[in-house]
C-alpha cells in the first residue's frame, strides 16, 4: 500500500478500554490480515472478546511474562505489538508480535513501532535476544524486520497454524547488542 509515511508513532501498554477501537480495526482489516493470522470466528471479532484478550495480557504482563503494547498514531490507537513469552535467568528472551491496521500497512508504522519497542526490551526490561517469526511469503513483515535491525537465522517448517493450516515460518533474531537497522 502507498500513502503518507508514519508520523508521530507511539507505543504505550494497552489499556482494557483499548477494546472498541481494537475491535474496529480488526473488523475492518479482518480480509486483509486473514492470510496471516490463525483462523478465528466470529467471536474474536468482538468488543467482548477483544476486551478478554486485553484483560488476559494485563494479567500476564503483571506476571512479568508479556509486555502488551497499543501502537499509536497522532494519538490513536492503530495497532498492537507484544513482547510474549519473556524468559528471564541465563536466557533473558522473548518473541515479539505485531500487526497495524490496514490503513497503517506499508507508511511504516509497524516499522516505527517495532523500533520503539526493541529499544525498551534491551533497555527497560533488560533483554538480551528478541524472536520474531514470518510466514516464508510475509514480504512485508520481513521487511519491518530487516529494517529494524534483526537477522534471518533459520527456517521452521510447518511452524504456526495461519488461515487455517500449518506454514513455513522464517525466524528471525535481533541480540540487545546488534546494531539497530537502517529505520529511523
Amino acid at each position: 500500500m502507498s500513502g503518507p509515511r508514519a508520523h508521530d508513532v507511539r507505543v504505550r501498554l494497552v489499556r482494557e478500554d483499548d477494546a472498541a477501537v481494537i475491535t474496529e480495526l480488526l473488523r475492518a482489516g479482518r480480509e486483509y490480515h486473514a492470510a496471516w493470522d490463525p483462523a478465528r470466528d466470529d467471536d474474536f471479532f468482538t468488543e467482548a472478546h477483544q476486551r478478554e484478550v486485553l484483560r488476559g495480557l494485563l494479567a500476564q504482563h503483571a506476571r512479568g511474562t508479556h509486555v502488551p503494547y497499543a501502537i499509536t498514531e497522532g494519538g490513536q490507537v492503530v495497532g498492537r505489538i507484544t513482547v510474549n513469552d519473556v524468559v528471564r535467568g541465563a536466557f533473558e528472551s522473548a518473541h515479539l508480535g505485531y500487526w497495524v491496521g490496514e490503513a497503517q500497512a506499508g507508511r511504516g508504522v509497524a516499522t516505527a513501532a517495532v523500533v520503539a519497542v526493541a529499544a525498551l526490551a534491551f533497555g527497560e526490561l533488560g533483554l538480551h535476544r528478541l524472536q520474531a517469526d514470518t510466514l516464508v511469503h510475509n514480504a512485508a513483515s520481513r521487511r519491518v524486520l530487516a529494517r529494524t535491525g534483526f537477522t534471518e537465522i533459520g527456517l521452521a517448517p510447518r511452524y504456526l497454524r495461519i488461515a487455517g493450516r500449518w506454514q513455513d515460518c522464517v525466524l528471525h533474531q535481533r541480540l540487545a547488542d546488534d546494531p539497530p537497522g537502517t529505520a529511523g
